[in-house]
């Protein structure tokens, strides 16, 4: 069969016969000789000029890919793609707020940058025209969804002002910078939920580190709602990241001045540093070498090395893992703690029970896990601590009746990215204080479901308020066996696997 398709040249009309064989190739031929001839030549030229173009594209493309990589691993990169997308390329002179997160909002200002408290306000000086602009209002803290805690929140005006008409704002405005830097300013909130070790690095510590790695410490933190006690507590972490003191936001009168300010901080999941979503590809893990670099200093004036090589050996010289219990008061209680530090020591563990007290100072808490070899403790905010474990150590979370869920969402995932190994132990009915007040047949421990869908207030309640847990330590046996043995190997030493004993 032949088909035929028209090409016109110089007003002369040629034939593109395709002739198709029966065996289904095509082959093409072209009628007319001079046209054939003049044909291939310019075609031939134009796939060279083609082929060079392409060349060149891609050297300009290459140099300036390596550019931009460049200029972004050294903090100048285009950071707003990772922490506000909407706001990507944003030109001096603007503010622009990035609403799209389900959990924050984040807004860029660049430019002239100036802070001014006694009106909650943030100004962004500007000879643009932008009088059509209309103040901005954001609430710098990470949970935006919950209405009921971002009503605490203090709001901060974003605001544009006239650089050539200062006059209208001296009264209002120091028109003098009184403390001027040279480097971004990031703004957010430590009220809300703080005052509660998970919503603290949850919602703040992580987020500031999401959103302010890439600055490499040449960043000035602002901070609204300041309180003494967090800057103390988490001091040597904010150190890792800014070179510069935090501002007192609200308290600290003077008019701080940045050539451009990220107000917000973003968040990816629950503990969690989502690579995709980081300049360099950055992971939790990376977030917890900054946990290290700041306690590593302060953990050396706390102890020795030899006295530690010597409480860890037995007789027969070989290395004990450490166990720490991560013990609770009140709900969630372990109440045969001490027949479960017995079990422990039994199996073959140097077992340490930690209280922390909200005056403790976290270096000292930090100390003994990222030391220790297993961590235990019932589901609540204290399993946060399982960011001081160490890569491939254990994690043992004790979870009760109706925390399923939450356990798995809040510790158990990012459990698994700090590269911990990860064991849920879900308590039977009988190993909660709720099956003695309900028994056994009651919804309550029948079927959790039905309450923890009602919302988090029934299962704050019931199942987080009123409960407590003694373990089965027959059944919890088998766990922490396997956990010893687990340790034993990441050691690296020839042991004997301990066995129950056996009566015939």
């Amino acid at each position: 069969m032949v088909q035929y398709k028209r090409l016109i040249k110089k007003g002369e009309k040629h034939r593109l016969s395709v002739e198709e064989g029966s065996s289904g190739a095509t082959a093409v031929t072209v009628s007319g000789g001079v046209y054939s001839k003049t044909a291939k030549q310019k075609m031939l030229f134009i796939i060279f000029l083609s082929l060079l173009s392409c060349c060149y594209i891609f050297s300009f493309s290459s140099f300036s890919l390596l550019g931009a990589f460049s200029r972004e691993s050294k903090g100048f990169g285009p950071y707003e793609l990772f922490i506000a997308p909407l706001c990507s390329g944003t030109s001096n002179g603007t503010i622009c707020c990035d609403r799209t997160g389900s959990r924050s909002d984040v807004c860029i200002m660049k430019g002239d940058v100036r802070t001014h408290s006694a009106s909650s306000s943030v100004f962004l000086f500007t000879s643009l025209k932008n009088k059509t602009k209309i103040t901005k209002k954001i609430k710098p803290y990470t949970r935006k969804w919950e209405t009921s805690v971002m009503q605490t929140v203090q709001e901060l005006n974003l605001v544009y002002r006239d650089e050539e008409n200062n006059s209208l704002v001296v009264s209002s405005v120091n028109d003098i910078c009184d403390v001027f830097y040279n480097v971004p300013a990031v703004f957010f909130s430590t009220g809300g939920y703080t005052g509660n070790v998970y919503h603290e690095f949850n919602d703040g510590i992580i987020p500031l580190f999401i959103t302010s790695h890439h600055f490499n410490k040449k960043v000035v933190f602002v901070i609204v709602e300041y309180h003494s006690w967090w800057v103390m507590k988490y001091g040597d972490i904010v150190s890792q990241l800014s070179d510069y003191p935090p501002v007192d936001f609200n308290s600290d009168k003077r008019t701080h001045c940045f050539k451009e300010a990220i107000v917000g901080l973003k968040i990816h999941d629950e503990l969690t540093v989502e690579s995709s979503l980081m300049l360099g590809n950055k992971t939790i893990l990376d977030f917890r070498n900054v946990l290290d670099q700041a306690y590593w200093p302060r953990i050396h004036g706390l102890i020795q090395e030899e006295e530690l090589k010597a409480a860890n050996k037995t007789e027969d010289g070989f290395k004990k893992p450490i166990l720490v219990i991560l013990s609770r008061n009140g709900s969630r209680e372990i109440l045969n703690e001490s027949l479960l530090v017995e079990l422990a020591e039994e199996i073959g563990f140097i077992v340490h029970v930690l209280r922390p007290e909200k005056t403790t100072e976290l270096a000292k808490i930090y100390r003994c896990l990222n030391s220790s070899d297993v961590m235990i403790g019932v589901h609540g905010a204290a399993m946060t601590h399982l960011l001081f474990l160490k890569p491939k150590t254990v994690f043992i979370q004790i979870i009760p009746i109706g925390t399923e869920w939450a356990a798995e969402t809040y510790y158990g995932k990012p459990a698994k990215k700090m590269r911990l190994k990860y064991i849920g132990y879900k308590i039977k009915p009988k190993e909660s204080s709720l099956y003695d007040e309900y028994g056994i047949d009651d919804p309550i421990i029948r079927d959790p479901k039905s309450f923890t869908q009602k919302g988090w207030d029934y299962t704050k309640k019931i199942y987080l308020e009123r409960q407590n847990v003694k373990l089965d330590l027959k059944r919890f046996r088998k766990p922490l066996s396997r956990a010893y043995d687990f340790s034993m190997k990441r050691i690296g030493l020839v042991y004997i696997s301990h066995k129950p004993d056996v009566t015939n």
